[in-house]
């Protein structure tokens, strides 16, 4: 498998292992690999650690495996897939836990807490960073919740940040309300495609959403079912009750195809949702309806989307650290 070519390189070109390879453009430092072995050394346990515990808490609570994976989406949307998301505040810099977008939403700090004590512990040093536990956790939890057995290979080497920007979370991570186009732009910005947008969306197969997130669709929107709307508003009242949550499809906990169903029947939760699918004829329109009825391409695409996704710009070589506690620097 290639991973980065590091001759005079100002790019990275990712190519997944799967038939229909993938191709990802994404700016990174030129110092070192990431690779689908990298712990074969230090570490051949690492990634059946990471998986015993992410199973171990999606089995007390199923909900967790979509907050592992939205862990991981909301890192690497901001600067970059550096475990800078599971940093508290500091001295030095605000954090990103505070930020509009993660605020009493992100979740899933004390899972991370537990897979990085259990690493140093049977790693026998501080040897995995909290970067790739994010990586690995999000991949373990979408084929925990239905995804195909390891569906897609994540690869490792990535450190960890020493600082983080709470103005980049604010400014860089996408909104429930957003409209297509700036879905696309925002995705475009971390160079990721239309493709990409439909896809890594449709991890929104798994999860609940707290009300404040779909409030304004489901009282103000027209391209909304109706009945569904009337249902979702028992539970989520024009004025308060923002913490009140709904599932975003109705099969959350369930990783599969309800997700883009739900959209051609106008019943997605989220404005940004339903902004994918308009009846217009667009190509946005033809790759939703493709995965509602291809739940194996999907599910394959799905994971070369996340392999894009997992390597914008990685911290590696000597960028960086590897934390002993993913929530403070060294």
């Amino acid at each position: 498998m290639a991973a980065i070519n590091c001759h005079q390189c100002i790019y990275v070109f990712v190519t997944t292992f799967f038939v229909a390879a993938a191709i990802v453009l994404v700016p990174t430092t030129c110092t070192a690999q990431l690779t689908s072995d990298f712990y074969k050394q230090s570490c051949p346990q690492a990634l059946q650690i990471i998986r015993s515990v992410v199973k171990r808490a999606i089995n007390r609570e199923a909900r967790m495996g979509a907050s592992l994976l939205r862990l991981h989406f909301h890192d690497c949307f901001v600067n970059g897939c550096d475990g800078s998301i599971l940093l508290d505040d500091a001295d030095s810099f605000t954090g990103e836990k505070t930020a509009g977008p993660n605020l009493n939403s992100v979740r899933g700090f004390d899972v991370v807490d537990d897979i990085k004590a259990a690493l140093n512990r049977d790693c026998h040093g501080n040897v995995v960073s909290c970067a790739d536990i994010l990586a690995v956790a999000a991949r373990d939890s979408v084929e925990i919740l239905g995804g195909p057995s390891y569906s897609y290979e994540v690869l490792l080497g990535r450190r960890d940040a020493t600082t983080a920007v709470l103005n980049d979370a604010n400014r860089n991570l996408p909104a429930p309300f957003f409209a297509f186009s700036q879905l696309l732009s925002s995705f475009q910005s971390h160079g990721l495609d239309l493709q990409d947008l439909i896809l890594l969306s449709g991890g929104h197969t798994i999860g609940l959403a707290r009300c404040t997130t779909f409030r304004a669709r489901i009282y103000n929107d027209t391209n909304i079912d109706p009945e569904f709307a009337a249902s979702l508003q028992k539970g989520c009242p024009a004025n308060g009750g923002d913490n009140n949550t709904a599932p975003i499809d109705s099969t959350t906990t369930h990783f599969d195809t309800v997700y883009f169903k739900s959209l051609l029947q106008k019943k997605g939760l989220f404005h940004s949702d339903q902004e994918l699918f308009k009846s217009d004829g667009s190509d946005s329109d033809n790759l939703v309806q493709h995965y509602a009825n291809s739940p194996q391409d999907f599910k394959v695409d799905f994971g070369a989307s996340m392999v894009k996704m997992g390597n914008i710009k990685p911290l590696t070589g000597s960028d960086g650290e590897i934390r002993l506690n993913c929530r403070k620097i060294n």
